[in-house]
């Protein structure tokens, strides 16, 4: 159960169309309750801004001929895990369905993002897929294997973007990857025994077959690969001023801090995949894509997996040495700009960074504005979330970025 790193919501107010820029989507007239707090029943979700990266005013830039578009990244606490025992320090009526439902509906619907990557997403079908579409968003879905009701989702604006490719990835295929080395070693080791031997019987020590069942030891690595984590990837076509593809990614990696090696393989793995993926939108639609990967990555700064994902270099030896190293540079938006966050998940047991949006560094991809964050002494975050004020005990994390032509 993932309960360890949760989630916390983070909110911003509506920032005012941008005339200079053109946008995937024109920013709509909303009205948002800012309230500062979660100490009572009836306080709206607060809503952060968007600040320039730059320290300047992101309304009063000059003219340019690009394409602007926000995206945010969330876990919204899926709410099978959502339980007053998990949770006591949070009011209990922010815990029910309903209440919490409304308010992350809320929240993305104020936020108003050109592209949604959310996580934990459970009641997709009954709820969120009909909800956003209501709002202007399609969207596409992947939920977590074996018997886990949650996964991850990407949720874009119709009139920002067309869908043109999209992979699902789960990582217990590393499992099968694993068994396909395993196999191929024990099948050298065999050939070897049976050249030596001068024809003797060949010994059949394959560990695939002395391995135990998948309930078994999870010491086993085919036991310990198996965490139903998914991910999944899309290549959208950017509609105006003019066509440009992006590759966004969405994942959910493995949350226990103790097992740091299948983290890490998970990591290894979604990058290889992301890299053929890429390789697939280059030469079905002739194109140079921009790359974006976000999620709930549950790795605090500096950690085996954040190292790997900033730089491809790890000092601990993977379950997955068959998986090359890093395929594409990458870069934290945060880390780039001002510096990754003190938090995103809050709770009084454990508060830290764990969620990230990496992009791929390129001379037509600027990062424009980054969504505010609250600070530890903040009112609305006090005590823990979630609250009235964050409906997830995550915090939304945001970036907005501009396309030029090459």
């Amino acid at each position: 159960m993932l309960v360890r790193f949760r989630t916390l919501t983070l909110t911003g107010r509506q920032r005012p169309p941008v005339p200079s820029i053109t946008r995937c989507v024109s920013s709509s007239n909303m009205s948002v309750n800012m309230t500062t707090g979660g100490s009572s029943s009836k306080s709206a979700p607060i809503i952060r801004e968007f600040v320039d990266v730059e320290g300047g005013d992101i309304r009063s830039r000059g003219q340019s001929d690009g394409i602007r578009f926000r995206l945010v990244s969330y876990n919204i606490l899926a709410q099978a895990y959502v339980k007053s025992s998990l949770f006591p320090h949070s009011p209990s009526p922010s815990l029910r369905w309903k209440a919490r439902s409304q308010a992350i509906l809320t929240l993305l619907k104020n936020l108003g993002a050109d592209f949604f990557c959310l996580q934990e997403v459970d009641e997709y079908d009954s709820f969120y897929k009909r909800n956003m579409a209501d709002h202007g968003y399609s969207s596409i879905y992947v939920q977590r294997s074996g018997q886990k009701r949650d996964g991850c989702g990407i949720f874009y604006k119709n009139n920002c973007a067309e869908l043109l490719a999209k992979e699902t990835i789960e990582y217990n295929d590393l499992v099968d990857l694993l068994l396909d080395e395993t196999s191929l070693s024990a099948d050298k080791q065999n050939e070897t025994l049976a050249d030596g031997n001068n024809g003797a019987h060949a010994m059949n020590d394959s560990p695939v077959k002395s391995s135990p069942e998948c309930r078994g030891d999870p010491n086993d690595p085919h036991v310990r690969l198996k965490r139903d984590c998914v991910g999944i990837m899309a290549a959208f076509r950017l509609k105006d001023p003019f066509h440009h593809v992006v590759i966004l990614a969405n994942t959910h990696l493995y949350w226990d801090p103790e097992w740091a090696d299948v983290k890490l393989a998970q990591a290894k793995y979604l990058l290889s995949r992301l890299a053929q993926f890429k390789t697939l939108v280059t030469d079905k639609f002739e194109c140079t894509p921009s790359l974006i990967l976000s999620g709930d990555f549950n790795s605090t700064p500096g950690d085996k997996v954040y190292q790997y994902l900033i730089s491809g270099n790890s000092s601990s030896a993977s379950l997955m040495t068959c998986l090359e190293e890093l395929p594409f540079p990458l870069c934290s938006v945060h880390a780039f700009t001002r510096g990754e966050p003190p938090f995103t998940n809050c709770t009084p047991d454990f508060t830290n960074t764990l969620d990230y949006i990496f992009f791929s560094p390129s001379d037509c991809l600027k990062r424009v504005s980054i969504l505010e964050l609250p600070e530890l002494d903040s009112p609305d975050v006090v005590g823990g979330l979630p609250n009235y004020s964050h409906p997830s005990d995550h915090l939304p994390i945001g970036a907005e970025f501009e396309i030029t032509k090459e």
